[in-house]
């Protein structure tokens, strides 16, 4: 696939099912999240990979939040099989680093790009997936769980696996509807 097919055609997909990246398909998903622009070249980003027995321990981590947060008891069972929605997810951590140059959106704005560039790789290769946020991104006791400085701040959740089917294409959005030119 070239890059600009890839560009106009990446669509998110969430019916997902192994097998998710591996090997050297996950190596240049990681390697793509570091190719992203980076002023300082901080690399202010970690990210957790979980399958299989991770993606269990995110589910009790999302069910204990569940439960500390006061969700609604549907919210609570709910919660248990969240991660399980795919083969794997990677979560993506903006861990903030004081610069003087750099303030803390844009090394936010780093790991939000290193997470979209880690969908293109997976998309290129074959595979899918989808960007999750919700309320355990903002969790403060999913932070505490994964051990998060108060600075640090989870991106989002990059659902990723083989596309059940073939991924539909989500029609084009009109560029008159958020482009201005100034001539």
């Amino acid at each position: 696939m070239n890059a600009l097919d890839l560009l106009l055609t990446r669509s998110s997909y969430n019916k997902l099912v192994a097998p998710a990246p591996s090997g050297e398909a996950l190596d240049n998903i990681l390697s793509a999240a570091h190719r992203v622009p980076d002023h300082a070249n901080l690399s202010p980003f970690e990210f957790i990979v979980c399958q299989n027995d991770g993606l269990t321990k995110l589910a009790d981590i999302y069910h204990q939040a569940a439960i500390k947060s006061g969700f609604d008891d549907a919210a609570i069972e709910k919660a248990k099989i969240l991660p399980l929605r795919a083969p794997m997810i990677i979560i993506g951590i903006c861990k903030y680093k004081h610069h003087d140059m750099v303030p803390r959106v844009e090394q936010v704005a780093t790991t939000a790009c290193a997470l979209h560039n880690m969908q293109l790789a997976a998309f290129a290769q074959g595979f899918n997936g989808i960007w999750r946020t919700g309320n355990y991104s903002q969790n403060h006791y999913v932070n505490e769980a994964l051990g998060l400085s108060e600075q640090d701040e989870v991106i989002g959740f990059m659902y990723l696996g083989t596309p059940m089917e073939d991924t539909p294409i989500k029609k084009a959005k009109k560029q008159t509807d958020t482009v201005s030119y100034w001539d």
